[in-house]
């Protein structure tokens, strides 16, 4: 759910923080307060769309920062941990600034717009009479009806058999269009593969090998280098090793007459024993080592042939064995592709095991479109549309889609005797978040959104139907977070917590400010929106009546 909504120079919103509570909230206010612009910060942390014109006049930028919970095993969790963010919250941050450039990040990483879209879809849905909201999607429509009938991971199943037909179709109907061409590609692969393999290239015998033939190459340099250092040390008996230990135990001699030579000499038998030992060292290094100029022609040749390849290929050394994967793959390919049989064969195999998952699954949403058209049908007469319809249409397709064998559309009519039309082309706004909370409320427990957000459902109602929209969404609210901007003290007074937001202005700029009511407040509020300016006692007591209060 939203725990922390952080809004900065939004529009005329100087500074907001809000911390939000589980269950049903009420969001209420004068016209024009800026009830809806919560809602509008809230969508462009969620991804939406922005431009300069929402930052706050004198401003340089924007910022809106929301902050999700994580229930543990979550699919949210789940998403967070494929994209390496961080588990603890879900924190996104949206800043635009006054040139209309926008960043986004999630838990402090920089995130894209399809990012925060992506996650969106696990954290909150937004209807309301002007949001562009997941219902008006036909992807959204599936999905919504998929999990009504509890058919998710057959229709994930569908999507990768319809993938597996189709490239099994495209490989058939290449090797179809050009047998020629596809030899000719088969002829070069085969004789590129059987380069490759006969190169035997492996990773780690080359660094050896590359490594033997500098020390190889080098060879008389090396000798010559320890030679020079072993005369030097070896230099007669007054110079080399011979004088530095004669030296030495002359030293060591005088210490006796003046204790103060005596860490000069320690330091000068520390440097002697080092000295004794690489002239030990450079013997052993000169016996090994040897001059083999046949071995060092063979080691250039080796690596004269790989470096050959690889340039060849226009690839690093490094990547030869991959390259050889990547042919050996396109190889058996067009291999397969010379057998038409066997082309056939998976075509027909992955074709037949698509439609029978597609026929399962098609069984699976007709029974479950039936049941949900009826109840959402049987909302809408409650909800101020007497007469209406929902119905949800499968289209078939005869060559079917990674959706399945059908188009899925919603289509409704709020009016007895008025024809069907799209859900996407109803055109009331009300209507549409009407249609929308009943199919919420309805389809709720498939919904992966913790957050629900209705912005003015109640437009064109009111006396009863504003009770029960009200009703409704505390009902919703007790498995999902609700939080509804209302001007009717019907659905205010079901909440079970409410928000006042109110202009103030200072300094001759104009700004929103939002309160948090406590009982007696929202009886004051509840009143307000029930008999406007004038408030009196007998409103009072109307408003603490519906508020249970009385």
């Amino acid at each position: 759910m939203l725990l922390r909504l952080i809004i900065r120079d939004f529009v005329i919103v100087d500074r907001l923080e809000l911390e939000f509570d589980a269950g049903f909230g009420a969001l209420t206010g004068e016209t024009g307060a800026g009830k809806s612009i919560l809602v509008d910060a809230l969508s462009l942390a969620l991804g939406e769309r922005a431009d300069a014109a929402v930052v706050r006049v004198g401003a340089e930028r924007a910022e809106i920062s929301a902050e999700f919970d994580v229930t543990p095993g979550s699919p949210l969790e789940a998403w967070l941990r494929a994209g390496d963010f961080d588990l603890d919250s879900c924190l996104l941050r949206r800043v635009i600034d006054a040139a209309g450039r926008s960043r986004a990040y999630i838990n402090g990483a920089a995130a894209t717009l399809g990012q925060l879209r992506e996650v969106a879809d696990f954290l909150a849905d937004i209807h309301g009479q002007n949001a562009h909201h997941s219902l008006l999607r036909g992807d959204a429509q599936r999905g919504l009806l998929d999990a009504h009938a509890g058919a998710q991971a057959l229709a994930r199943e569908v999507a990768v058999a319809w993938t597996a037909w189709r490239a099994a179709r495209e490989a058939r109907a290449a090797a179809e269009k050009d047998v020629e061409a596809t030899q000719r590609e088969r002829e070069l692969l085969d004789w590129q593969v059987k380069e490759l393999d006969a190169l035997a290239f492996d990773a780690a015998a080359w660094q050896e090998t590359e490594q033997e033939q500098r020390r190889l190459g080098n060879a008389n340099a090396l000798l010559e280098a320890v030679g020079q250092a072993l005369a030097a040390l070896d230099e007669g008996e007054s110079g080399g090793l011979p004088g530095l230990r004669h030296a030495g135990a002359r030293l060591s001699e005088l210490v006796a007459c003046d204790p103060a030579l005596d860490e000069a000499a320690q330091l000068y038998d520390s440097a002697l024993i080092q000295f004794e030992e690489s002239a030990l060292a450079l013997r052993r290094y000169q016996d090994r080592l040897e001059l083999d100029p046949e071995r060092l022609v063979e080691l250039d040749a080796r690596i004269d042939a790989v470096t050959q390849m690889a340039r060849k290929h226009r690839v690093t050394v490094e990547e030869l064995p991959d390259l050889l994967q990547r042919l050996q793959a396109r190889l058996a390919e067009l291999v397969l592709r010379a057998d038409p049989g066997a082309l056939a064969e998976r075509e027909r195999v992955t074709e037949a095991t698509y439609r029978e998952n597609a026929k399962k699954l098609s069984a699976l949403r007709a029974k479950a479109a039936k049941a949900l058209a009826a109840a959402v049908s049987g909302g809408m007469q409650d909800l101020a549309m007497v007469g209406g319809r929902f119905e949800i249409a499968l289209q078939p397709l005869a060559d079917g889609s990674a959706g399945g064998s059908e188009n899925i559309e919603f289509l409704v009519t709020a009016n007895a005797g008025q024809p069907l039309r799209p859900l996407a082309k109803v055109a009331s706004g009300g209507e549409l978040s009407r249609i929308g909370l009943a199919l919420q409320v309805i389809a709720s427990q498939a919904n992966a959104a913790g957050t629900l957000i209705f912005d003015e459902v109640d437009v064109g109602i009111g006396g009863r139907v504003a009770e029960i929209v009200g009703r409704m969404l505390r009902e919703l609210g007790k498995s999902r977070q609700v939080l509804c901007v209302t001007h009717l003290p019907q659905v205010a007074a079901q909440a079970d917590w409410q928000w006042s937001i109110a202009k103030k202005t200072a300094d001759g700029q104009t700004t929103s400010a939002v309160a948090v009511l406590d009982a007696q407040a929202r009886i004051g509020e509840i009143a307000r929106m029930l008999g406007g300016e004038k408030i009196t006692e007998t409103t009072r007591r109307h408003a603490a009546e519906m508020l249970g209060l009385g």
